[in-house]
């Protein structure tokens, strides 16, 4: 039975920073997936919607030119754009993917890493045994129990980059950041879209005002959000896919799942070992251990934040944790504040509380806004839709932070920044920002928090 420091399991983003980062440190690694290395992120999620929104942005751009003076003549034509995205994703996989793994020993679609025992794992009928093993294998998609979804050819994450033509008519189940991302790709690209889902707005778990800007802005490009909606069955007649829901019934060429994920954990015989799970995922501490204190869950099968950033900084700060064997603050998971973006157009970011969240949980909390609309960078860059919001109090501690608008994925790194540093708004104020740059918008936040605290208490409490 061959012999590791460290096996892992899935190959995600988790997993590929675990076994790059232990292999680079001199240990002897064993990295194992079922399917490709990458994970959901690279092949099917992050990055190739990431390639099809920007195909979409430039045409929305070209037909949108009036307004800086400019004219294209004649139409955009839609070619291929799928077809580009998976070009792209074969620049960025496959052998020039595996280089930077060449200090791993890897055992790709040979099947799951299932456990004999807490230190000894089989793939396809060979043993391997290891004093450390990280699990990270993920999640997939819930497909949720409506009737007749299961009689019709379905879309979600794992296949809606497939080279194909764009469908004249795309219903979506779901909002979030799959949902809407996709809504707008494909919309822009020239599908009619219908989105559909239960809960109250567009972006679930984020600020209700943001999600309100974004669905004026989907509104105004002609796709449908149906919030609060009952989907009551999925059919196909001589019309198509047929969507029924409590606000009538809509009609598509394909439909797209997006109601969610689920962790891969079926396969990895997690009884053998005596390791603990539930539906949500893999039962964790604060440093992402087991209740097996050399296995670790890292990533979404923990169920804590199913995100890639998230998952290769567990995959970080776990690695350092079990090195040193050290229960140090420094490589606690929840003392580092996790930011997400929805990257569609105006963008959605969030790092800390939201305001709904602020006000469920009683905390007493300002609100410091700055609109894109009154800053010159975002009216010459035709970017005037958005808000940078931010949950404060007079002494600068910074509760939460929401950004919808141009960049915001970006702006939202210093809050993150910040908040886990344990800074607050007197820090942004001081830093100086480049102007005239959008990122300056945090800055000028920073000072109406300061020119608030001038008017409501005494200046010398900022320092």
């Amino acid at each position: 039975m061959q012999k590791y420091d460290i096996i892992v399991i899935g190959m995600g983003p988790a997993g590929m920073t675990v076994s790059g980062m232990a292999s680079q440190m001199g240990m002897k690694v064993l990295g194992i997936d079922a399917k490709k290395v990458g994970g959901e992120c690279l092949n099917n999620g992050c990055i190739p919607s990431k390639s099809l929104l920007k195909m979409a942005g430039l045409k929305h751009a070209a037909e949108h030119l009036e307004g800086y003076g400019l004219e294209l003549e004649g139409k955009v034509k839609v070619l291929n754009p799928l077809g580009v995205v998976n070009q792209q994703l074969r620049m960025l996989t496959g052998d020039n993917l595996l280089k930077k793994f060449r200090l791993v020993d890897l055992i790709i679609k040979e099947g799951y890493g299932r456990f004999v025992d807490e230190h000894t794992v089989e793939v396809a009928g060979v043993k391997y045994t290891a004093d450390l093993i990280f699990i990270a294998t993920g999640t997939e998609p819930f497909i949720p129990p409506i009737p007749g979804l299961d009689e019709v050819p379905i879309i979600t994450n794992l296949n809606v980059f497939e080279e194909r033509p764009i469908p004249g008519r795309l219903l979506i189940i779901g909002g979030g950041a799959i949902g809407a991302e996709m809504a707008q790709a494909f919309s822009r690209l020239g599908s009619e879209v219908v989105l559909a889902q239960m809960d109250a707005h567009l972006i679930p778990n984020g600020d209700e005002e943001a999600a309100r800007i974004l669905e004026t802005a989907f509104d105004k490009e002609g796709i449908k959000v149906l919030n609060s909606t009952g989907i009551t069955r999925v059919a196909r007649d001589k019309k198509g896919i047929a969507m029924h829901t409590d606000q009538g019934v809509f009609y598509g060429d394909e439909i797209l799942v997006a109601t969610g994920r689920k962790p891969v954990l079926e396969p990895l015989n997690l009884e053998a070992a005596g390791i603990e799970a539930t539906k949500k995922g893999i039962t964790v501490d604060a440093f992402n251990r087991t209740n097996k204190k050399h296995i670790y869950a890292v990533g979404d099968c923990n169920g804590q934040w199913l995100l890639s950033h998230s998952a290769m900084h567990q995959g970080m700060v776990s690695l350092m944790q079990a090195m040193s064997g050290a229960e140090d603050p420094k490589y606690n998971r929840d003392n580092y504040p996790v930011p997400w973006s929805v990257f569609t157009d105006p963008e959605v970011a969030q790092v800390g509380l939201t305001q709904q969240q602020a006000e469920a949980m009683g905390i007493d909390f300002i609100i410091i806004k700055e609109e894109y609309k009154t800053y010159a960078r975002a009216i010459t860059d035709g970017a005037t839709q958005g808000f940078v919001k931010v949950l404060t109090d007079l002494k600068g501690t910074i509760h939460g932070v929401t950004i919808v608008g141009e960049m915001a994925s970006e702006l939202i790194a210093e809050w993150t920044m910040v908040m886990g540093s344990g800074l607050g708004m007197m820090n942004i104020l001081m830093t100086q920002h480049s102007f005239p740059t959008i990122g300056l918008l945090n800055k000028n936040v920073a000072e109406s928090w300061m020119m608030q605290v001038a008017r409501e208490g005494d200046i010398k409490s900022m320092l």
